[in-house]
């Protein structure tokens, strides 16, 4: 797997092309023995090759935009024009084709991105585990067996980040309600970005919680996503700054996200924490009450913005739904103005108790996920093992959106083994600075070949 600018690199000394690595691209998702079947629910193979041809052609003549030539999958929850948005579900099938881009997209495409194929994902985006019934589930990358068995790839930007884990494109959007991002990014092994909410546009976007959305990429490195994040945001013009780690006060909060954990996940973000000191960066342990109180709360807000929209956009009473995210919607059916209300209100001041509680704090450390990814079969099974298992798969990355922040999932587990991520976080608006500890986190962790 090569970066951005690695793949930049290439095509500028003509050892590589934007034709080619395009063929190469569509060649994997083809491939009956790989996952792109699963991953992709479908793939404009024309239309892709029609657009190398123009960004070869900027690239010979010195004129190459950030993204130029770079393939991008597309969640199943975006508008592309001439193109019907799905959201993995069979419901919306009929629906007619977009026509237009949704704002992200048209990002994508002036700043030379090429738009591949549009991925899989939990109907609907209701899920952390990757699971679709419809389609069938792309696999993490690892884990596999010969005999078509494997691991949940996380969701539910599932094939989102299947397609970039297997090489079957260079990037991918994605969708963030609750980590549908830092999700399946933490259980292929990849980088995954989750923005502060409104800096990037979510219109164009079938929505779950209009509250909680956020849109981010999924890529090999902190350098992309960080490219990638410019482009969606339109911040093109705000440089990465370069952070030392020495002076970095990270806090590790004594709280639940810490607790409960897979021995392989403990193991890996433990030893990639005292990875971290060793590079000079400060890493605190102190009680975060705050964020203790919300992990242990229970609420039915996202449910209820989630069933308003559906109720007022397709009017149907769970017909041809995944029964499993039908249940979950079912959650907001009976949640009252008042009751919403006093939801809005709470988030509101726990927001200002947060904020107070994580001065002087240059990001929170915590794994991103408390367990390594689970086997399909098992879930699919059993319904209470399944709910039980969204549930423990959410817990570390919810809170982030609840936060109206921005989290950052890196890989920290050693090669070869399952993956885990080690997530950063931040408070509203410090994307870019988040992404600068993190790229600076990154060449720790790999110095120590983690």
């Amino acid at each position: 797997m090569t970066s951005i600018t690695r793949i930049h690199a290439d095509f500028l000394s003509r050892t590589d092309s934007v034709s080619a690595l395009v063929e190469r691209n569509i060649d994997k998702v083809n491939d009956v023995g790989g996952e792109g079947s699963r991953a992709f629910l479908s793939l404009n193979s024309d239309a892709v090759r029609a657009a190398a041809g123009p960004s070869q052609l900027r690239i010979d003549a010195d004129g190459a935009r950030p993204l130029e030539g770079i393939t991008v999958s597309i969640k199943d929850l975006f508008d592309v024009a001439g193109e019907v948005t799905g959201a993995g579900s069979t419901v919306l099938r009929s629906r007619p084709a977009a026509t237009q881009d949704a704002p992200v997209i048209a990002r994508l495409r002036a700043a030379g991105a090429i738009p591949f194929g549009r991925t899989n994902m939990v109907e609907f985006a209701y899920s952390g585990v990757g699971i679709n019934p419809h389609y069938g589930t792309p696999r993490s990358v690892w884990g596999r067996t010969a005999d078509g068995g494997g691991r949940v790839p996380g969701g539910s930007s599932s094939g989102a980040g299947v397609s970039v884990a297997d090489g079957l494109c260079v990037a991918a959007l994605g969708t963030d309600t609750g980590g549908s991002v830092r999700i399946p990014a933490a259980f292929n092994g990849l980088v995954g970005f989750k923005p502060t909410a409104v800096r990037v546009p979510v219109l164009g976007t079938i929505p779950l919680s209009v509250t909680h959305d956020s849109i981010g990429p999924l890529a090999q490195s902190v350098a992309c996503c960080a490219t990638l994040d410019a482009v969606l945001s339109g911040e093109h013009n705000l440089p990465l700054p370069q952070i030392d780690l020495r002076g970095v006060r990270l806090l590790k909060p004594q709280a639940l996200v810490w607790r409960e954990l897979d021995a392989e996940v403990e193991s890996a973000t433990l030893a990639a924490i005292e990875t971290l000191r060793q590079a000079g960066a400060e890493v605190i342990e102190a009680p975060l009450p705050p964020l203790e109180e919300l992990l242990t709360r229970t609420g039915s807000m996202l449910a209820a913005e989630a069933l308003d929209w559906h109720t007022g956009n397709i009017n149907v009473d769970g017909i041809g739904y995944d029964p499993r995210v039908w249940k979950r919607m079912q959650l907001g059916r009976d949640v009252t103005r008042g009751q919403y209300s006093a939801g809005l209100a709470y988030r509101r001041f726990w927001i200002d108790r947060m904020n107070m509680a994580l001065a002087g704090f240059d990001a929170v450390i915590c794994p991103t996920i408390a367990c390594i990814a689970p086997e399909i079969a098992p879930l699919i099974a059993d319904d209470e093992m399944f709910f039980k298992t969204n549930a423990r798969i959410l817990r570390n990355t919810a809170w982030v959106n609840f936060l109206d922040g921005c989290g950052l999932t890196l890989p920290c587990h050693s090669a070869g083994s399952a993956p885990v991520g080690l997530q950063l976080v931040g408070r509203h608006s410090a994307d870019r600075k988040l992404l600068a500890i993190g790229a600076a986190c990154e060449t720790a962790l790999s110095r120590k070949s983690i």
